[in-house]
């Protein structure tokens, strides 16, 4: 029931109760002593009340006393860039699906996410259902802890995975202080440790491979744990929009859309500059690993990130969502010619560009000095924003690319994540 419904229905119950006739009922007679006949005049039940529907979601609180066909969930996340996953609203719960769960699935995954104080639904098996709002988390990959942080959530955190690369200083503050533990991951897993946090959600992500996926043991355990798959998203906007499957467990809807459609409006403007600009630049992107070097699939989000830049590269026409194996003879023959250079694995400088394979001087790009990494904003520990809360933020990866490729579009522009190697 939207608001205003609501709202209507309220104030109509009002008026009727205002504008319903008194009953008549005759003068009372007050017996006497002398009447052992009279018989006292029975007295009205007091009318059935109830609590009023709130206006919006429950945050901090449980529902006292539920009232059936009370929507206890007015504000709603409405998903407009990703399929990966949906909700579906009912009175005093929300069905939460997840399309793919992790590569290779088969299956969607649901949760039901019950509002505290109220029962849950029949047919759900009690590893799906979590209370919400949610009061003890753990995030089990640092790109949770940006959404968290912008939505006042951070309290709320008990756990990680592990600390030793998060570059959100209040989360590295919080584990000093031993507000926080590490659980490990994976084969790594510390069950144990896990188990005495006692929270209320783990959340988490399936990549397929027992060695790098903890939920399985968790579940065993009992514990209550949703798979984010946000990192299989193939749109900027989309991953960032997995922001509101973390809001919809702490019942933080209102403020999760608020959040995100200045992110979404923040990206429409500049890729609006970008498609102003003159012919799209042709870019070279990272660096050979162990032998090979990986460049986007022209459906993946670093390529729409390139494409909304005003920019291209070779494999943009590709259709795949993966990365590319490349073998360097190949990478070198098609991005030899890039005018521009970014995202360079663990290169701080073009000395240590160049020590890596002497190659790499043939590049127009670093005879030009136009490579620019992506490491503006990390620490000594090797903690890097760009892999933290760049999943999240798009509208600011996206103004640091144009300003790269049109600098003439982002005039005194101030980078974000991206720095200039020299």
């Amino acid at each position: 029931m939207s608001i205003f419904r609501l709202r209507t229905l309220i104030a109509c119950l009002v008026l009727l109760a205002a504008c319903a006739a008194p009953v008549a009922t005759a003068p009372a007679v007050v017996p006497t002593v002398a009447d052992p006949t009279a018989v006292p005049l029975p007295t009205a039940s007091p009318a059935p009340t109830s609590l009023p529907a709130p206006t919006a979601n429950l945050t901090d609180a449980c529902v006292a006393d539920a009232t059936p066909g009370v929507d206890y969930f007015p504000a709603k996340a409405i998903i407009t860039q990703t399929e990966g996953f949906s909700i579906e609203y009912h009175d005093t719960y929300k069905l939460l699906t997840v399309k793919t769960p992790a590569p290779g699935a088969t299956a969607a995954q649901t949760y039901v996410l019950v509002q505290c104080g109220t029962e849950p639904p029949a047919g759900f098996e009690p590893a799906q259902i979590i209370t919400v709002p949610v009061k003890r988390v753990v995030a089990m990959s640092t790109t949770y802890l940006s959404v968290l942080d912008d939505l006042g959530l951070l309290d709320r955190l008990v756990g990680v995975d592990d600390a030793t690369y998060t570059y959100n200083q209040k989360v590295i503050e919080l584990f000093a202080a031993g507000k926080l533990k590490a659980i490990g991951s994976g084969a790594g897993l510390n069950l144990e440790a896990a188990i005495e946090l006692k929270p209320d959600l783990i959340i988490t992500f399936g990549s397929g491979s027992t060695d790098f996926d903890s939920h399985p043991k968790l579940l065993e355990a009992g514990l209550k744990v949703v798979l984010n798959a946000e990192w299989l998203d193939t749109s900027p906007l989309g991953r960032a929009e997995w922001g509101k499957f973390i809001a919809v467990f702490f019942n933080q809807e209102a403020a999760a859309e608020t959040w995100f459609t200045e992110i979404a409006d923040g990206y429409a403007k500049v890729k609006a500059i970008a498609a102003k600009a003159g012919s799209p630049p042709k870019l070279a992107y990272g660096t050979p690993y162990q032998g090979t070097w990986y460049l986007p699939g022209g459906a993946s989000f670093a390529a729409q990130l390139i494409r909304d830049a005003g920019a291209t590269y070779p494999y943009a026409a590709d259709t795949s969502t993966a990365s590319l194996p490349l073998s360097f003879e190949e990478a070198y023959s098609t991005t030899r010619d890039a005018a521009y250079w970014i995202n360079l694995p663990f290169v701080p400088d073009l000395a240590a560009l160049l020590a890596q394979d002497s190659r790499f001087a043939d590049f127009d790009a670093y005879k030009k000095g136009a490579v620019w990494n992506n490491d503006l904003r990390s620490n000594a520990a090797g903690g890097s924003d760009y892999y933290e809360s760049a999943v999240v933020r798009p509208d600011l990866v996206l103004a640091d690319l144009v300003a790269i490729v049109h600098p003439d579009k982002m005039p005194g522009h101030e980078f974000y994540y991206y720095r200039q190697l020299k």
